[in-house]
C-alpha cells in the first residue's frame, strides 16, 4: 500500500513551484471574468505573475471585507463569474459569507489529507460536522467519497443516535471535531456503549493539543488535524511525521505581515493568505486573519511540499483606543513610512483611567531624531498621540501580534 495520495507528494519542490506558477496566468485570467476580480487586477500584465515576488504585488482580499462586499453585491460579491445554477450546491457560513461548490469530484481538496490520516478505500467513516447549509460536513464527505470510503453523514450532537450509528455501522474512521469525538469517548464509556471501531480520526475546527491527542491514542485512536476553511476546503494536513501541516497540492500559500500584503521571512509568524488553481472558482491572495509560519525543511514522512506550524491565533487585531479603532494596516503603514524600522508592535495599556499607546519598533540606530518623526507618524496614521519606545533587531517576540491590547480593568 502506497504511503502517499499521488505522485505529486514527492516531487523536488521546484518542479512543484514551476507547475503552479506555470499555470498561475491562466488562473488570474479566468479569475478576470468576474467584475470584482476584474477591477482588483485592472493595470496588472497577468501573463507576467510567474513568481511569488510578482504575485505579491497582486492586493491581498481579506476575508473579513467579504460579508460587506457580498452585501453589496448578492450572493457572491462579484468574485464569481459563473451564475449560481452552475455550481453543484451553494452554501453560507457564519459572517454571512456566501460560497459556492463546483461540479467536480473532492472539490474542496480534502481527499489527500484524509489520506495521509490513514482513511482508505472501503472505510466506514463517521462524519459529525454539520451538512446544515455549511459546506462542513461536505468537505470532508467529498473527500472520503472520492477515496472510495462509505460516509455516515451524521452530523453533529445526539450523542444517542450516534451510539446507535456507530454500534450498527462500525465506522473505522471519524471526521469532527476533537472536542465531539471526546464527548462521545466519554459518553460511551459512561453508558457502556461500544465505538471500539473507530481506529483513526481527522480532525478541525477546534484546537487539538497533545494531551487530547494522547487520551485518544490511549483508547486506540490515532487521530490527525487539518487546517480547514469553509471557503477554500483543505489548506494543510497533519502526516505520521507529526511534524507540522503539509501545505496541500495545487495551491499558493504565502505568509504576509498583518494589515499587508508583504511576505515575510521564512519561519516569522505572519498572516496566512492562499491562492487556488481552481479553474471554476478562483480564489486570489484571499488573507483568512489566521497566523502561522512556515518551517523549514521537508517532513520526514517524504512529503516534499512547504509546513505551516498550524493555527497560531488571530491577525485582526483592531483594538479600540479612546474611542477609535487602532488596526494593524495603521502599524504596517508606520513601517512603511520608516524602512529603518524592523518589527513593530503597538502595545495599549492604562494610565489611571486613560488609554496609553506606545509603539515598540526594532532599529539598530535609535536616536531622539527618529523617535519624533516615528511618534509624528503615528500620529498621522493613528489620529491618537503615542509614545515610542525603541528596541534592538530581534527582541522583540517573534508571534504576528502587531497590537497587544494589555489593559486591566479592576
Amino acid at each position: 500500500m502506497s504511503d502517499f495520495f499521488d505522485v505529486n507528494e514527492t516531487r523536488d519542490p521546484a518542479e512543484r513551484e514551476a507547475a503552479l506558477f506555470g499555470r498561475l496566468p491562466e488562473i488570474l485570467n479566468r479569475s478576470a471574468e468576474a467584475p470584482a476580480y476584474a477591477a482588483r487586477l485592472a493595470g496588472i500584465d497577468l501573463g507576467s505573475i510567474r513568481s511569488r515576488e510578482a504575485l505579491a504585488k497582486i492586493p491581498v482580499l481579506r476575508k473579513s471585507e467579504l460579508p460587506a462586499q457580498q452585501k453589496a453585491a448578492l450572493p457572491f460579491g462579484g468574485f464569481v463569474a459563473g451564475p449560481c445554477g452552475s455550481f453543484g450546491r451553494l452554501f453560507t457560513s457564519p459572517g454571512p459569507i456566501f460560497e459556492p461548490e463546483p461540479h467536480i469530484e473532492d472539490p474542496w481538496r480534502s481527499a489527500r489529507g484524509l489520506f495521509a490520516a490513514g482513511f482508505r478505500r472501503g472505510d466506514v467513516v463517521l462524519n459529525t460536522f454539520s451538512y446544515h447549509l455549511t459546506p462542513g460536513g461536505f468537505i470532508m464527505d467529498s473527500g472520503a467519497r472520492a477515496l472510495g470510503c462509505a460516509v455516515v453523514p451524521a452530523g453533529p450532537g445526539n450523542t444517542e443516535q450516534q451510539f446507535e450509528l456507530i454500534e450498527a455501522y462500525r465506522p473505522v474512521a471519524y471526521c469532527g471535531t476533537p472536542d465531539f469525538l471526546k464527548v462521545l469517548l466519554d459518553g460511551a464509556a459512561a453508558s457502556n456503549r461500544d465505538v471500539s471501531s473507530i481506529r483513526r480520526a481527522l480532525v478541525s475546527g477546534a484546537a487539538f493539543p497533545k494531551s487530547l491527542q494522547d487520551e485518544f491514542s490511549s483508547k486506540g485512536i490515532e487521530a490527525y488535524q487539518a487546517y480547514a476553511t469553509a471557503d477554500l476546503g483543505f489548506i494543510a494536513y497533519e502526516t505520521s511525521a507529526r511534524e507540522g501541516l503539509v501545505v496541500n497540492e495545487d495551491i499558493i500559500v504565502e505568509i504576509v505581515r498583518p494589515g499587508t500584503g508583504d511576505p515575510v521571512p521564512p519561519g516569522d509568524v505572519g498572516e496566512i493568505v492562499v491562492t487556488t488553481l481552481d479553474a471554476h472558482r478562483p480564489i486570489i491572495r484571499l488573507a483568512l486573519g489566521d497566523l502561522t509560519a512556515a518551517m523549514t525543511g521537508f517532513s520526514s514522512c517524504g512529503r516534499t511540499n512547504m509546513r505551516i506550524r498550524g493555527w497560531m491565533g488571530r491577525a485582526d487585531q483592531a483594538t479600540k483606543v479612546k474611542g477609535m479603532f487602532i488596526r494593524p494596516e495603521q502599524v504596517a503603514e508606520i513601517g512603511r513610512r520608516h524602512p529603518e524600522l524592523g518589527r513593530l508592535r503597538l502595545v495599549v495599556t492604562r494610565d489611571g483611567e486613560t488609554d496609553v499607546m506606545t509603539l515598540m519598533a526594532e532599529t539598530a540606530a535609535p536616536s531622539e531624531a527618529l523617535s519624533a518623526a516615528v511618534g509624528a507618524t503615528l500620529q498621522t496614521v493613528a489620529k491618537l498621540k503615542g509614545s515610542v519606545s525603541f528596541a534592538s533587531p530581534g527582541h522583540l517576540p517573534n508571534d504576528g501580534k502587531i497590537i497587544a491590547d494589555e489593559r486591566r480593568y479592576e
